[in-house]
């Protein structure tokens, strides 16, 4: 019995400082569990400061983590799916906090707006709301990108 509460005792010395060691932090894990959480997309790509990910709608997102954190969306088509604006606006707001329907707003006007000047984009005070259009193959491609500013007071 007292060999037997000696070894407990020691396994319980010997772990303790790894049970009490904090979980090393990974902010840009936690940024890709909270977009693909908000959007239900998949992560197809991942380094240690970005992500790719798929919809269902064919709908490309993307995440640059880092002091500055952006999210994407991109869609390579004739028309944008419905869901294109609702989740943007869902990724922006798991990176910035920002309301998800003020960044699918000011996607919608950021891409109208690009329509004509093949780039525009929208000021919502911590973040900029970024859309450009481009074409690849003679089908149209459409980039959006809600990007953290630096100037945050």
């Amino acid at each position: 019995m007292r060999i037997t509460s000696t070894i407990f005792g020691l396994t319980l010395a010997l772990a303790s400082p790894v049970l009490a060691t904090p979980a090393l932090a990974d902010p840009c894990g936690d940024l890709i569990d909270r977009v693909g959480a908000a959007t239900e997309a998949t992560v197809v790509r991942r380094t240690a400061d970005f992500a790719e990910f798929t919809t269902r709608d064919g709908i490309g997102l993307t995440l640059a983590c880092g002091d500055l954190s952006a999210a994407g969306a991109q869609f390579k088509g004739q028309t944008l799916p419905n869901a294109y604006f609702t989740l943007f606006g869902k990724a922006g707001h798991a990176v910035n906090g920002l309301p998800a329907e003020a960044i699918a707003e000011a996607g919608r006007t950021a891409r109208a707006s690009a329509e004509t000047k093949r780039h525009s984009q929208v000021d919502l005070g911590k973040a900029l709301v970024t859309c450009s259009m481009s074409s690849m193959g003679g089908v149209p491609v459409t980039t959006c990108a809600a990007i953290d500013k630096d100037d945050r007071t």
